[in-house]
């Protein structure tokens, strides 16, 4: 599998502030990546050095094994781009705002399909100045899906958007990667990456401190999982701390949270209860979430 994305080394100043600092990643192809950050992080500093808006001090980018900067024409062909803040011409609808991109990309494309897509059924013929926040971004997403891009670049997807939409950006995401297309978005909704990442990288200070699966991430901390457990009645405490593999253990009324060593077999603990007759009524395991992971490692 080839390479979507490739930066290596890449800084950026802007006078006495250094917004990126010998920043290395790489994206795969067909992956869905999320980069994270607090504001001021260089999130879309990054981003307008991928696309060749601004120049990087220094380092190398590559999109789809193309240089950005020498080959950013070739690229913007392959790609679909959605920004933070997205411009439309007022006096356009949003359909015809749709035709200019299609006839550019030179594409074939459905454009009421697509307007149904991203939710815009029926609004094609209205201006976009008399559009709301929500439905300009859920243009500004149609125009990003327009030729079938080999590459998604979405900076902050979801923004004005409702929960519905918010869904629909998910969704989009999912069918977009099956297609065949890689993924790279930045977002500070957390939630939003946790469920459709690969993979997210967390930049602060415009360095990559920490990237992987979450798996990866609970490992990179040194984050805990969980054992909740709810029983017929309140077990003995004491005798369970005893226990081999036993980390950690707190009882509320009849539910128990537990931390166990990686190699205790949950049964063996699950056969000890039931020992103590002690009923186990239900049981879920409980891990990190990368709002967890994200707090611990921007934490300064």
């Amino acid at each position: 599998m080839g390479k979507a994305i490739e930066i290596s080394d890449l800084k950026k100043s802007f006078g006495n502030i250094q917004a990126l600092r010998d920043l290395d990643l790489v994206v795969e192809e067909n992956e869905i990546y999320g980069f994270l950050g607090p504001n001021g992080a260089g999130k879309t500093t990054t981003i307008n050095i991928l696309l060749d808006f601004i120049k990087p001090s220094d380092g190398e980018v590559k999109l789809l094994g193309h240089d950005s900067r020498r080959e950013s024409f070739e690229i913007k062909r392959k790609i679909g781009f959605l920004p933070e803040r997205i411009s439309l011409y007022d006096r356009l609808t949003g359909k015809r705002q749709l035709e200019f991109v299609k006839k550019t990309k030179g594409a074939d494309v459905d454009l009421d399909g697509l307007l149904e897509r991203v939710g815009l059924e029926g609004e094609g013929d209205k201006k976009t100045g008399k559009y709301s926040k929500g439905m300009k971004q859920r243009l500004g997403l149609a125009i990003s899906l327009i030729g079938e891009p080999e590459l998604l670049i979405l900076d902050e997807p979801t923004t004005g958007l409702d929960p519905h939409g918010k869904r629909m950006v998910r969704d989009i995401i999912k069918e977009e990667n099956k297609r065949g297309a890689t993924i790279f978005f930045s977002t500070h909704i957390l939630e939003q990456a946790e469920k459709i990442s690969d993979r997210v990288g967390i930049i602060r200070g415009g360095e990559l401190i920490a990237e992987g699966t979450m798996e990866e991430l609970r490992e990179q901390v040194g984050a805990e999982s969980y054992l909740r457990i709810e029983t017929d009645k309140r077990p003995n405490i004491d005798s369970i701390e005893k226990l081999e593999g036993i980390k950690e253990i707190e009882v509320m009324g009849n539910e128990i949270k537990v931390k166990v060593e990686e190699n205790m077999s949950f049964s063996d603990f699950f056969g000890y209860l039931e020992s103590q007759d002690v009923k186990i009524l239900g049981f879920e395991t409980e891990n990190s979430s990368l709002e967890d992971l994200f707090a611990i490692l921007t934490r300064e």
